[in-house]
């Protein structure tokens, strides 16, 4: 019997590559760098903003050089990462069964904790029961770190939760954490990426959650 749902947030959750996209641009052309494309912003995403930078700056950046851009990062996007952020269509409305079962809610990212607590507020307030995002002490997934003090903050096991995400990170996070692991497939990774790292349940729409779970409980 599942107590506790843990979801990722980027690409789960929340669509929020084009802020990404666009604020990693905006920090790239203040360093004087040239601009990456949508989808190569789509692959640097999922294992925090610091590695973000690292993969979107010309190879061999200086390491002050490569602070300086997300520094800048950070500060331009904590401005401007709602102005075409959205949650994926039907996320609110499957949160509100979760809830209405008696299922406990919670975000685990790779996202620096302050923006992943804010976007919490601003999306799915009411609807998540906790949220951590990265912050020092706590090693970004798919270290299982961050999932295990969720899971004990929470007060269940790992037999009483499900963590879902968009990654293979995701995947590895879970089987380390010896959760089960349900893949999401509007995410920023395909399907076929999830199967490979180990996916072997899978969602296609948020609505498809509760029932499956249903049938679990």
């Amino acid at each position: 019997m599942k107590k506790a749902a843990v979801f990722d947030l980027d690409g789960t959750l929340l669509y929020s590559l084009e802020d990404l996209w666009r604020s990693t641009n905006q920090a790239l052309a203040h360093s004087g760098y040239p601009p990456r494309t949508l989808d190569e912003v789509r692959e640097f995403v999922g294992n925090g903003v610091g590695r973000l930078i690292h993969l979107a700056v010309p190879q061999g950046t200086k390491e002050k050089e490569e602070a300086q851009c997300l520094t800048f990062f950070r500060e331009y996007y904590k401005e401007h990462m709602r102005e075409h952020t959205r949650p994926y269509d039907g996320v609110p409305e499957m949160l509100a069964n979760l809830q209405s079962m008696g299922i406990r809610t919670a975000i685990l990212s790779n996202k620096f904790h302050t923006a992943v607590c804010e976007l919490s507020q601003e999306y799915f307030d009411g609807k998540i029961d906790m949220a951590q995002g990265e912050q020092s002490g706590i090693p970004r997934k798919p270290d299982p770190a961050g999932l295990l003090r969720l899971m004990e903050k929470l007060s269940v096991t790992a037999q009483e939760t499900v963590y879902l995400g968009d990654s293979p990170e995701d995947v590895f996070t879970a089987k380390r954490a010896g959760v089960d692991f349900i893949g999401v497939a509007w995410g920023y990774r395909s399907l076929a990426q999830l199967q490979e790292a180990g996916a072997v349940r899978w969602i296609r729409h948020p609505e498809e959650l509760a029932k499956l779970l249903g049938k679990n409980q």
